[in-house]
Protein backbone atom coordinates (compact mmCIF):
# COMPACT_ATOMS: atom_id res chain seq x y z
CA UNK A 1 0.00 0.00 0.00
CA UNK A 2 1.34 3.19 -1.06
CA UNK A 3 1.02 6.19 1.55
CA UNK A 4 -0.10 8.88 -1.30
CA UNK A 5 -3.32 6.62 -1.67
CA UNK A 6 -3.78 5.71 2.48
CA UNK A 7 -3.71 9.85 2.93
CA UNK A 8 -6.35 10.48 -0.16
CA UNK A 9 -8.23 7.26 1.65
CA UNK A 10 -8.41 9.69 4.89
CA UNK A 11 -7.04 10.48 7.83
CA UNK A 12 -3.84 8.53 8.74
CA UNK A 13 -1.92 7.82 11.96
CA UNK A 14 1.56 6.82 12.09
CA UNK A 15 5.00 6.36 14.04
CA UNK A 16 8.54 6.85 13.78
CA UNK A 17 11.20 4.14 14.49
CA UNK A 18 14.87 4.49 14.30
CA UNK A 19 16.94 1.24 13.71
CA UNK A 20 18.59 -0.28 17.12
CA UNK A 21 22.29 0.03 17.71
CA UNK A 22 22.69 -2.88 20.30
CA UNK A 23 21.07 -5.48 21.73
CA UNK A 24 19.58 -3.72 24.59
CA UNK A 25 17.88 -1.58 21.97
CA UNK A 26 16.73 -4.40 19.78
CA UNK A 27 15.03 -5.70 22.65
CA UNK A 28 12.91 -2.49 23.46
CA UNK A 29 12.00 -2.18 19.43
CA UNK A 30 10.21 -5.10 19.42
CA UNK A 31 8.56 -4.45 22.55
CA UNK A 32 7.54 -1.22 21.13
CA UNK A 33 6.53 -2.64 17.67
CA UNK A 34 4.09 -5.18 19.49
CA UNK A 35 2.46 -2.68 21.70
CA UNK A 36 1.96 0.03 18.54
CA UNK A 37 1.19 -2.88 16.17
CA UNK A 38 -1.85 -3.50 17.85
CA UNK A 39 -3.02 -0.11 17.03
CA UNK A 40 -2.97 -0.28 14.24
CA UNK A 41 -1.29 2.12 12.28
CA UNK A 42 -1.80 3.14 8.87
CA UNK A 43 2.29 2.95 8.60
CA UNK A 44 5.62 3.33 10.22
CA UNK A 45 8.69 5.24 8.96
CA UNK A 46 11.93 4.04 9.95
CA UNK A 47 14.94 6.89 10.33
CA UNK A 48 18.42 6.58 8.59
CA UNK A 49 21.29 8.49 9.84
CA UNK A 50 23.75 7.80 6.92
CA UNK A 51 26.79 5.34 6.37
CA UNK A 52 26.90 1.70 5.37
CA UNK A 53 26.31 0.43 8.41
CA UNK A 54 23.00 2.88 9.30
CA UNK A 55 21.87 2.03 5.65
CA UNK A 56 21.75 -1.80 6.27
CA UNK A 57 20.07 -1.07 9.63
CA UNK A 58 17.14 0.76 7.44
CA UNK A 59 16.88 -1.39 4.50
CA UNK A 60 16.87 -4.30 6.88
CA UNK A 61 13.94 -2.98 10.02
CA UNK A 62 11.66 -1.77 6.62
CA UNK A 63 11.64 -4.89 5.22
CA UNK A 64 10.80 -6.93 7.74
CA UNK A 65 8.31 -5.07 9.12
CA UNK A 66 6.76 -4.64 5.64
CA UNK A 67 7.47 -8.06 5.11
CA UNK A 68 6.74 -10.05 8.58
CA UNK A 69 4.15 -7.53 10.43
CA UNK A 70 2.27 -6.51 7.08
CA UNK A 71 2.23 -2.91 8.27
CA UNK A 72 3.41 -0.80 5.46
CA UNK A 73 6.33 1.00 6.13
CA UNK A 74 8.28 4.32 4.50
CA UNK A 75 12.12 3.84 4.39
CA UNK A 76 13.96 7.10 5.15
CA UNK A 77 17.35 8.33 2.51
CA UNK A 78 19.50 10.92 2.70
CA UNK A 79 21.97 12.89 0.33
CA UNK A 80 24.29 13.83 2.52
CA UNK A 81 27.60 11.18 2.16
CA UNK A 82 26.35 9.29 -1.23
CA UNK A 83 27.17 9.16 -4.60
CA UNK A 84 24.36 9.04 -7.14
CA UNK A 85 25.40 5.50 -7.82
CA UNK A 86 24.90 4.59 -4.30
CA UNK A 87 21.47 6.19 -3.71
CA UNK A 88 19.99 3.93 -7.16
CA UNK A 89 21.64 0.94 -5.88
CA UNK A 90 19.76 1.96 -2.85
CA UNK A 91 16.50 2.70 -4.64
CA UNK A 92 16.40 0.02 -6.64
CA UNK A 93 17.17 -2.53 -3.96
CA UNK A 94 14.01 -0.96 -2.11
CA UNK A 95 11.51 -1.78 -4.92
CA UNK A 96 13.04 -5.13 -5.17
CA UNK A 97 11.81 -5.66 -1.54
CA UNK A 98 8.37 -4.33 -2.39
CA UNK A 99 9.42 -0.82 -0.46
CA UNK A 100 7.62 1.60 -2.25
CA UNK A 101 7.68 4.46 0.11
CA UNK A 102 10.26 6.90 0.62
CA UNK A 103 10.92 9.52 2.67
CA UNK A 104 13.36 11.55 1.08
CA UNK A 105 15.90 13.82 2.92
CA UNK A 106 18.81 16.40 2.49
CA UNK A 107 20.17 14.86 5.40
CA UNK A 108 22.48 16.49 8.93
CA UNK A 109 25.82 17.66 7.44
CA UNK A 110 28.00 15.18 9.32
CA UNK A 111 30.73 17.29 11.38
CA UNK A 112 33.84 14.74 9.83
CA UNK A 113 33.98 16.44 6.70
CA UNK A 114 35.15 13.07 5.14
CA UNK A 115 31.77 11.52 5.61
CA UNK A 116 29.71 14.69 3.85
CA UNK A 117 30.90 13.85 0.08
CA UNK A 118 27.99 13.07 -1.98
CA UNK A 119 26.74 14.38 -5.30
CA UNK A 120 23.80 16.04 -4.02
CA UNK A 121 23.04 18.68 -1.84
CA UNK A 122 19.14 18.88 -1.58
CA UNK A 123 16.26 16.47 -0.87
CA UNK A 124 14.47 17.62 -4.54
CA UNK A 125 17.47 15.96 -6.23
CA UNK A 126 16.49 12.72 -4.30
CA UNK A 127 12.95 13.05 -5.13
CA UNK A 128 13.98 13.19 -8.63
CA UNK A 129 16.24 10.47 -8.48
CA UNK A 130 13.42 7.98 -6.80
CA UNK A 131 10.94 9.46 -9.65
CA UNK A 132 13.38 8.33 -12.46
CA UNK A 133 14.31 4.90 -10.85
CA UNK A 134 10.93 3.54 -10.07
CA UNK A 135 7.03 4.07 -8.81
CA UNK A 136 7.81 5.60 -5.27
CA UNK A 137 5.41 7.25 -2.82
CA UNK A 138 7.47 10.18 -1.47
CA UNK A 139 7.71 12.24 1.40
CA UNK A 140 9.54 15.03 2.54
CA UNK A 141 10.55 17.18 5.59
CA UNK A 142 8.78 20.57 6.49
CA UNK A 143 10.02 22.82 9.17
CA UNK A 144 7.13 24.94 10.47
CA UNK A 145 9.54 27.47 11.95
CA UNK A 146 11.73 27.22 9.02
CA UNK A 147 14.82 24.92 8.13
CA UNK A 148 17.90 26.29 10.57
CA UNK A 149 19.62 26.28 7.66
CA UNK A 150 17.20 28.79 5.82
CA UNK A 151 18.03 32.07 5.60
CA UNK A 152 14.92 33.39 6.32
CA UNK A 153 10.90 32.21 6.15
CA UNK A 154 10.01 33.55 2.47
CA UNK A 155 13.12 31.56 1.07
CA UNK A 156 12.39 28.50 3.20
CA UNK A 157 8.73 28.49 2.55
CA UNK A 158 9.40 29.30 -1.63
CA UNK A 159 12.03 26.15 -1.56
CA UNK A 160 9.31 23.66 0.73
CA UNK A 161 6.78 24.25 -2.14
CA UNK A 162 9.29 23.50 -5.08
CA UNK A 163 10.05 19.98 -3.20
CA UNK A 164 6.88 19.50 -2.72
CA UNK A 165 5.50 20.01 -5.97
CA UNK A 166 7.54 16.99 -6.95
CA UNK A 167 6.94 14.51 -3.94
CA UNK A 168 3.40 13.40 -2.55
CA UNK A 169 3.61 14.69 0.87
CA UNK A 170 5.13 16.02 3.72
CA UNK A 171 5.92 14.93 7.63
CA UNK A 172 6.93 18.32 9.62
CA UNK A 173 9.74 18.38 12.63
CA UNK A 174 8.09 18.31 15.56
CA UNK A 175 6.59 21.21 17.32
CA UNK A 176 4.27 22.34 20.20
CA UNK A 177 1.94 24.84 18.58
CA UNK A 178 -0.99 24.22 16.17
CA UNK A 179 -0.69 27.26 14.93
CA UNK A 180 2.86 26.67 13.61
CA UNK A 181 1.01 23.84 11.84
CA UNK A 182 -2.09 26.26 10.33
CA UNK A 183 0.44 28.85 9.48
CA UNK A 184 2.80 26.47 7.30
CA UNK A 185 -0.16 24.91 5.37
CA UNK A 186 -1.51 28.01 4.49
CA UNK A 187 1.58 29.84 3.61
CA UNK A 188 1.97 27.26 1.17
CA UNK A 189 -1.73 26.94 -0.22
CA UNK A 190 -0.53 30.61 -1.20
CA UNK A 191 2.18 29.24 -3.07
CA UNK A 192 0.13 26.81 -4.66
CA UNK A 193 0.80 23.72 -2.66
CA UNK A 194 -1.81 22.27 -1.35
CA UNK A 195 -0.59 18.36 -1.31
CA UNK A 196 -1.14 16.30 2.43
CA UNK A 197 0.95 17.89 5.55
CA UNK A 198 1.35 15.43 8.41
CA UNK A 199 2.30 17.61 11.66
CA UNK A 200 4.88 15.72 13.42
CA UNK A 201 4.28 14.95 17.59
CA UNK A 202 6.12 14.19 20.39
CA UNK A 203 5.30 14.78 23.96
CA UNK A 204 7.59 16.43 26.83
CA UNK A 205 7.29 14.13 29.57
CA UNK A 206 10.33 15.63 31.62
CA UNK A 207 11.86 19.15 32.83
CA UNK A 208 14.95 17.60 31.50
CA UNK A 209 13.53 17.02 28.10
CA UNK A 210 12.99 20.51 27.51
CA UNK A 211 16.49 22.15 26.43
CA UNK A 212 17.41 18.63 24.81
CA UNK A 213 14.03 19.20 22.38
CA UNK A 214 15.76 22.69 20.93
CA UNK A 215 18.99 20.23 19.92
CA UNK A 216 17.01 18.11 18.56
CA UNK A 217 14.90 20.33 16.25
CA UNK A 218 12.54 22.70 18.13
CA UNK A 219 12.48 24.88 21.12
CA UNK A 220 9.42 24.25 23.86
CA UNK A 221 7.58 27.78 23.77
CA UNK A 222 7.63 29.38 27.14
CA UNK A 223 3.94 29.06 27.71
CA UNK A 224 4.39 25.24 27.67
CA UNK A 225 7.69 25.69 29.66
CA UNK A 226 5.31 27.21 31.92
CA UNK A 227 2.80 24.84 32.18
CA UNK A 228 5.38 22.12 32.91
CA UNK A 229 6.82 23.69 35.60
CA UNK A 230 3.53 24.53 37.29
CA UNK A 231 2.79 21.20 37.28
CA UNK A 232 6.27 20.00 38.94
CA UNK A 233 5.39 22.43 41.58
CA UNK A 234 2.00 20.46 41.97
CA UNK A 235 3.39 16.90 42.04
CA UNK A 236 6.69 15.82 41.01
CA UNK A 237 8.56 14.09 37.78
CA UNK A 238 4.70 12.42 37.24
CA UNK A 239 2.50 15.37 36.91
CA UNK A 240 4.95 16.92 34.55
CA UNK A 241 4.71 13.70 32.77
CA UNK A 242 0.54 13.44 32.44
CA UNK A 243 0.66 17.65 31.71
CA UNK A 244 3.07 17.20 28.76
CA UNK A 245 0.58 14.08 27.50
CA UNK A 246 -2.10 16.45 27.87
CA UNK A 247 -0.60 19.54 26.13
CA UNK A 248 0.47 16.87 23.43
CA UNK A 249 -3.34 15.55 23.54
CA UNK A 250 -4.71 19.44 23.13
CA UNK A 251 -2.65 20.05 20.28
CA UNK A 252 -3.28 17.06 18.33
CA UNK A 253 -7.02 17.41 18.56
CA UNK A 254 -6.58 20.59 17.78
CA UNK A 255 -4.66 20.10 14.68
CA UNK A 256 -7.63 17.58 13.35
CA UNK A 257 -9.90 19.96 14.06
CA UNK A 258 -8.02 22.35 11.38
CA UNK A 259 -8.06 19.92 9.04
CA UNK A 260 -4.92 17.96 9.64
CA UNK A 261 -4.44 14.60 7.37
CA UNK A 262 -3.02 12.72 9.83
CA UNK A 263 -0.61 12.83 12.80
CA UNK A 264 2.61 11.10 12.76
CA UNK A 265 4.24 10.13 16.20
CA UNK A 266 7.88 10.75 17.15
CA UNK A 267 8.25 7.65 19.26
CA UNK A 268 11.82 7.55 20.23
CA UNK A 269 11.55 3.28 19.98
CA UNK A 270 9.16 3.64 23.02
CA UNK A 271 5.67 3.70 23.33
CA UNK A 272 3.97 4.23 26.74
CA UNK A 273 3.34 8.38 25.78
CA UNK A 274 2.24 7.48 22.85
CA UNK A 275 0.13 4.70 23.17
CA UNK A 276 -1.62 6.84 25.83
CA UNK A 277 -2.09 10.00 23.59
CA UNK A 278 -3.64 7.44 21.22
CA UNK A 279 -6.56 6.35 23.42
CA UNK A 280 -7.37 10.12 24.40
CA UNK A 281 -8.20 11.05 21.09
CA UNK A 282 -9.20 7.40 19.37
CA UNK A 283 -10.01 5.56 22.65
CA UNK A 284 -7.74 2.64 21.70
Amino acid sequence: MRIDALLRAGRTRSFEFFPPKSDDESVTLEATMVELAALEPSFVSVTYRGGTESRQRTFDLVSRIQGDTGIVAMAHLICVGHSVEELREILTNYLANGVVNLMALGGDVPTDPALARGDYAYASELVSLARSIGDFSIGVAAHPLGHPRSPNRTSDRRYLAEKLRLADFAVTQFFFDAREWVELVSELSDLGVDKPVLPGIIPVTTLAGIPRMATMGAAVPPALVDRLERAHERGGASAVRAEGIAAATDMCRELLNEGAPGLHFYTMNRSTATREIHEQLYGV
